[in-house]
């Protein structure tokens, strides 16, 4: 019994001295512990586990952990950098206070921030053990900054650069609107009346200037802003300032010169939302950017956007004040692109009053002249603020003019039959002599085709070679064409095209496709593809893009967006002798009193093209399936514009021809 009491006080004793013997941390230890803290945005703990206890009396945890967190959130800071010389053991041993100078360095949204200070640590006794605490102050947060110091900033917006067309004219431009407004203060009479008179003439909802006039900040003798109204819209304005309260003020927005006419094209510009900011954080944006929304303004928009100019300075009690970090405002760039906007203008014009769309190029050099889509919206009006029910109004309209056609893809019917043409020629399948006898106005290849016929318009019981066969748009001869290339070589030979890859274009297009998996499944399939139906699909640029070869001695170009770009060859799909006999072709279904595009033979031009008719039907047999209308046109002579045009639902409003007398009124 005597010898395990014997063993316990020994037990005992060995703790005691063990607990005697714990090491103190380091001034060194406990600072580098507390920097990583720091660098980690862990704020509350240095707060809670490393202040000293004097720094605590001055300043709340709200002061210290809940500043940090709003400075860094506000002035993004980060790369966080926390240097600083060890100290010997003789500088810190036996004392109960040392000094370190640090070297701190960051990131801010104003620019890098680089400073020298000093931190004091205290040799302070807590729950019995001593450790060494950070006699925080404010100046460790941002340099100079001191207790009841005010951290400001201010920003200098940039200018946004204006998107300019070929000829220097503007399609974004830095403006000016009128800003209607109230001044509480001046409204006299039934205020109700008032506001129900404005918000009629406006097109907005009276509840929209009751929740503007409800704002924190609205004072009785302040400018409310309510609405922004054109600069063209004198007349309204007028009438608007005749309400008592209400008046007006020019102030800068951005312009849309062509209006619906270019509207697919350049886009607009807006708010940043949510999700948007999510994707750009890392690239600068704010929860106060501008972006562009769709067309050119979205494509451009870093370029465009420029850089915020902004300065972070601390305001100090006496009134003067200690610059921070500052970032001088970089104004954005001009970008002016290839685009023709009178001829932008002009096809739309042509086809405002349908659902379709456009591109003009310059066969020559490859630049984009034109990209139009009908029916279209004025980006002005989500400048100036559109209301949600002319936005909800947009939404339904069965026309749907919120959608940019040109973007999309779609059938080429008969304005594929020369590059089907081009592919055999080059191939060696046929010449451009051989003919093709075939009667009546369907056709089958054979039995195991059950119901299935290709059909054509006219009938030419005679032979037929491949020129006569593209000035009446020959279903048939193509396709028994296609079927003579083969499904490997003529796949091979869409491809040689581009057709099937993405175009090499900087606005983002819907790629064309041969069928959804590049694979003919039937002969029917291959059969069909050779005009233009079966899965084929394209974009609408691409389609003009595949009959430069016809032009340039069988160099397919590289489309051209911006001014200055120079002109490079795509593809070679063809040879220079395939290029000249499809050419000579092309000319004569404008030129012969039987081609499809006869109505574009008008004086002054010498036109070649090929007409085109898609049908969308869910099966050969349906009756109420809708027919969209095609035309790709050029001046033989000039060769300096082709236009691809596609109208949709042609079906009794006269094909085709419909789109071959609007693309011919451009050539006038």
């Amino acid at each position: 019994m005597k010898k395990r009491l014997w063993i316990a006080v020994l037990l005992l004793a060995v703790f005691a001295a063990l607990a005697g013997c714990e090491k103190t941390p380091t001034p060194n230890e406990r600072l580098s512990d507390y920097i990583k803290l720091w660098k980690q945005e862990k704020f509350t703990d240095m707060y809670q586990n490393y202040l000293s206890e004097f720094a605590k009396k001055q300043y709340a945890s709200k002061d210290v952990a809940g500043r940090y967190k709003k400075v860094y959130g506000d002035l993004n800071i980060s790369q966080l950098k926390v240097s600083y010389k060890t100290l010997e053991k003789d500088a810190y041993q036996n004392k109960d206070k040392v000094t370190v100078p640090l070297n701190i360095s960051f990131q801010t949204s104003g620019g890098k921030v680089t400073y020298k200070d000093k931190v004091v640590l205290v040799k302070e006794k807590k729950d019995k053990k001593e450790n060494w605490y950070v006699n925080w102050k404010p100046s460790l947060l941002l340099p100079h900054l001191t207790k009841g110091d005010t951290i400001k900033v201010s920003e200098q917006n940039p200018v946004r650069g204006e998107i300019l067309d070929r000829n220097g004219k503007g399609l974004a431009i830095n403006g000016k609107v009128y800003q209607i407004g109230i001044i509480p203060e001046q409204m006299k009479g039934d205020k109700t009346a008032a506001m129900q008179k404005a918000a009629g003439l406006l097109d907005i909802s009276t509840d929209e200037i009751k929740q503007k006039l409800d704002e924190n900040w609205v004072q009785p003798n302040l400018f409310v802003p309510i609405k922004k109204v054109s600069m063209h819209d004198k007349a309204l304005v007028k009438k608007v300032t005749s309400i008592p309260g209400f008046s007006s003020q020019t102030v800068d927005a951005r312009i849309y010169p062509y209006g619906k006419a270019a509207a697919h094209l350049t886009g607009y510009i807006g708010a940043i939302a949510g999700e948007e900011l999510k994707k750009l954080k890392d690239k600068g944006y704010t929860a106060n950017s501008i972006i562009g929304k769709r067309g050119l303004e979205q494509l451009y928009d870093e370029q465009l956007r420029g850089q915020a100019g902004e300065k972070i300075y601390i305001q100090k009690q006496d009134g003067s004040t200690y610059t921070v970090a500052e970032k001088k405002v970089k104004n954005g760039k001009d970008i002016k692109v290839t685009i023709d906007a009178e001829l932008q203008k002009k096809i739309y014009n042509q086809m405002k009053d349908d659902a379709g769309t456009a591109s003009a190029i310059n066969p020559k050099t490859g630049d984009v002249l034109a990209l139009v889509s009908t029916p279209a919206f004025d980006p002005n009006d989500f400048i100036l603020g559109m209301s949600v029910s002319a936005y909800a109004k947009l939404e339904k309209d069965p026309a749907q003019p919120l959608i940019n056609r040109f973007a999309l893809a779609y059938a080429p019917g008969s304005t594929i039959k020369p590059v089907t043409g081009a592919i055999a020629l080059n191939t060696g399948t046929t010449t451009a002599g051989a003919t093709k006898t075939i009667t009546g106005t369907s056709w089958q290849k054979n039995a195991d085709w059950g119901s299935y016929k290709i059909t054509r318009v006219h009938v030419n019981n005679s032979p037929e070679n491949m020129e006569k066969a593209l000035v009446l748009s020959d279903n048939i001869f193509f396709a028994q064409t296609a079927l003579d290339i083969g499904a490997d070589k003529f796949v091979k030979g869409l491809k040689s095209f581009g057709i099937g890859e993405d175009i090499p274009f900087n606005y983002p297009l819907k790629a064309s496709q041969i069928s959804s998996n590049g694979k003919f499944a039937s002969d029917i399939q291959l059969a069909d593809t050779g005009y233009g139906q079966g899965q084929m699909e394209m974009n609408i640029l691409h389609l003009a893009l595949c009959y430069t070869p016809f032009i340039n001695g069988g160099d397919e170009l590289h489309p051209n967006l911006q001014a200055g770009e120079k002109t490079r060859v795509w593809k070679h799909p063809i040879s220079s002798k395939t290029a000249d006999t499809i050419a000579g072709m092309l000319r004569q279904v404008v030129a012969d009193p039987s081609g499809t595009a006869h109505a574009a033979d008008i004086p002054g031009a010498s036109l070649a093209g090929k007409t085109g008719t898609a049908e969308l039907k869910a099966s050969q047999s349906d009756k109420n399936g809708k027919e969209n209308g095609l035309f790709v046109v050029y001046d033989t002579k000039k060769k300096d514009v082709l236009v691809a045009m596609l109208v949709e639902d042609v079906k009794d409003r006269g094909g085709s021809g419909l789109v071959v007398k609007k693309a011919a009124n451009l050539f006038r």
